[in-house]
């Protein structure tokens, strides 16, 4: 098996329009959430009247053309993954040789609403002919593709909050085959919508905290009411090693696992044994070739949802038993809301640059920790202490998916 590197990293999220910032804004203690604006809150009731909406407009960074013709899903996975290829290098690379691998949890919504309501108010001509391009899954990755001409194999992974998760394990293992030496991966997202908003609210999943939005978001907490959503994209280039160190390309760290699970539990519940996540954990480990003790640092998924903290936690503490209280844990969601497709893709660049900082961001909001969720989540960013430690990303989903990856320096 050849060996992976993360060589680039870009984002747009609700805490920055790159990498840097996000990062900088996460390490401050910032919140990017904020109260809705939009004139349909007030036109639908909607009942949560907040969420993390991308720091920059997409609309500021692409040209007036290419927003036209690209669902903000796509617009947001465009912007992250030119950043993270600008970041790489530009590394020359044969069309044939080069992937993408690129998620979404719910795709084009924006686009598929829009023009539904066309349809109904002004008829079916006046319907764009460039819909169904725009709202298919496919489209981010479509639009990176071509935006690349990346000819090796466009995917995409759809698996609910651990589709960017499952995007770059997917990555990782097709370099590690052969059949790539360069994948750009990662997910995105663009649902700050009235009816995902809905839909969600009417489930009792999202927080109603519209009086206090930067405190909504509350993992681990005894008041912790539901998660927040949040929009953006996060975009890795990942490559062999080899062909990294004859490039003199910068190296972030090694991706050294890579694994995919299911709960088969129950449609939107996870399973409150936490077995099918643990596995997905051992499994990424199991790849790296590590064990339990050689973790340092979890990025957990942890939602800010009464149940679902609750099961992450049962299936960290089914992993690690007694080293559980040696991890430290952060909850970025927190900060940045929950970007559904997205959120694995930020997550696992969080991840990465805690390693390479040898840094762990802090988890906000965490005024009360849940006395039955004994871990060590700092709430200022906190200095790792083994360079050589492993660093593991959790994303989970509806449906009972998922996705755990795993990293180290090299």
């Amino acid at each position: 098996m050849r060996r992976v590197v993360v060589t680039g990293l870009g984002a747009t999220t609700p805490l920055g329009g790159d990498v840097a910032s996000t990062w900088s804004a996460l390490l401050a203690g910032e919140s990017g959430i904020s109260t809705l604006t939009q004139s349909w809150v007030q036109q639908y009731e909607i009942p949560v009247t907040f969420a993390g909406q991308a720091k920059v407009l997409a609309s500021e960074v692409l040209t007036p053309q290419e927003a036209k013709r690209l669902d903000p899903s796509s617009q947001f996975a465009l912007i992250a993954a030119r950043q993270a290829w600008e970041d790489a290098g530009s590394p020359e690379v044969e069309p044939e040789r080069l992937a993408v691998d690129f998620a979404t949890g719910i795709g084009g919504v924006w686009t598929l609403l829009d023009a539904f309501d066309t349809l109904k108010e002004r008829g079916p001509r006046r319907v764009l002919p460039m819909t169904v391009p725009m709202l298919m899954p496919n489209g981010p990755a479509a639009a990176i593709g071509m935006d690349l001409g990346a000819r090796a194999g466009v995917r995409t992974a759809v698996s609910a909050c651990a589709s960017g998760n499952e995007s770059i394990a997917n990555a990782f293992h097709r370099i590690q085959t052969g059949e790539a030496d360069v994948v750009v991966c990662g997910g995105a997202e663009a649902a700050i919508h009235p009816l995902p908003i809905s839909a969600f609210a009417a489930m009792h999943a999202l927080s109603k905290r519209n009086e206090d939005p930067t405190k909504a978001s509350r993992p681990y907490d005894t008041d912790r009411d539901g998660f927040v959503m949040g929009e953006g994209a996060g975009a890795l280039v990942l490559e062999t090693l080899e062909s990294a160190q004859a490039r003199g390309a910068k190296i972030y760290c090694e991706i050294v696992g890579g694994s995919v699970t299911s709960d088969a539990y129950h449609i939107t519940a996870p399973d409150p044994e936490g077995s099918g996540a643990a596995r997905a954990v051992l499994a990424a480990l199991s790849q790296a070739g590590a064990s339990v003790t050689d973790v340092e640092h979890v990025n957990a998924h942890a939602t800010s949802t009464p149940v679902g903290d609750i099961a992450e936690y049962t299936a960290i503490k089914r992993v690690f038993g007694d080293h559980t209280g040696e991890l430290i844990v952060s909850a970025t969601k927190a900060a940045t809301g929950h970007l559904l497709g997205g959120a694995g893709a930020i997550e696992a660049i969080f991840t990465i640059l805690a390693l390479k900082e040898q840094l762990a961001p802090p988890t906000i909001n965490l005024d009360n920790q849940d006395p039955a969720i004994e871990l060590n989540v700092p709430r200022v960013p906190t200095k790792l202490s083994r360079p050589n430690a492993v660093a593991i990303s959790n994303s989970f989903g509806f449906g009972g998916h998922n996705a755990v990856l795993a990293f180290r320096n090299l």
